[in-house]
């Protein structure tokens, strides 16, 4: 049985919806990190979610543990002295009702040993610090309506064959490369 052009368009809406949902689900995360929003973060993990930083860094098993991860003292330190962190677009390896998402990261502070500058009509600063650059891997799965996390990884970009399997994996799996 051929398909017919309102089975075509339907299919093709809903991996767009489901694309549009998973940006916003990845595109969330900076403002909820640099906010400390535990709620919002407990929201998009799954309740056995994973989040490993590796590189010997703590991570968290569960969405309640991962959520309390943001408001430790250590962290809420950090958003005070000008934590940002900004996402690259992500690359979507949609499969149904599971996608996994490759993504970099980049944990920006304010400087506040650099120099005090003046930009004309954008005020003054004493500048920002890229503190860390890393790649993110996240396996969503979408249940009743909502993705949620399974997984993130997320390791340092240090030119380690780790980092760059990870990377290499978002681009094999989607484009089906070997």
């Amino acid at each position: 049985m051929q398909s017919t052009d309102s089975d075509y368009l339907e299919k093709r809406l809903a991996i767009i919806e489901a694309k549009l949902a998973i940006y916003q689900l990845i595109a969330s995360h900076p403002p909820s990190a640099d906010t400390g929003h535990a709620q919002y973060t407990r929201s998009v993990y799954h309740e056995e979610g994973v989040f490993d930083r590796g590189s010997g860094l703590d991570g968290a098993m569960g969405a309640q543990e991962i959520a309390s991860f943001i408001l430790r003292p250590e962290h809420e330190a950090a958003i005070q002295d000008g934590l940002a962190h900004f996402a690259g677009l992500p690359l979507i390896d949609l499969r149904g009702d599971e996608a996994v998402v490759t993504s970099y990261l980049m944990i920006v502070h304010l400087d506040h040993e650099g120099t005090l500058r003046t930009l004309p009509n954008h005020g003054s600063s004493n500048g920002y610090r890229i503190h860390r650059t890393l790649i993110n891997r996240w396996d969503l799965r979408c249940f009743e309506g909502q993705w949620k996390i399974l997984r993130r990884t997320l390791l340092p970009v240090d030119g380690s064959e780790e980092q760059r399997r990870l990377l290499q994996s978002g681009l094999n799996d989607l484009y089906g490369f070997m």
